[in-house]
């Protein structure tokens, strides 16, 4: 049986892919969950707002163009 380099990497991608197509059940968070979770962030932000950083302070990083 004869099969190109490119029939072969198409039957290896589409056999790789097949496992990957397989549907996962959408669950919804609990809203309890939901509201513990906005509570914790917006108590993590209020916690940040208070920190006082001197104007010196430089970030960890640069940015370049």
């Amino acid at each position: 049986m004869k099969i190109t380099r490119r029939k072969l990497a198409a039957a290896l991608a589409t056999a790789a892919a097949l496992p990957a197509q397989t549907p996962q059940p959408q669950t919804a968070p609990a809203a309890d969950d939901l509201q513990t979770a906005r509570d914790r962030m917006r108590a993590n932000a209020n916690a940040l707002a208070n920190q006082k950083l001197p104007m010196a302070t430089e970030p960890a990083f640069q940015f370049k163009a």
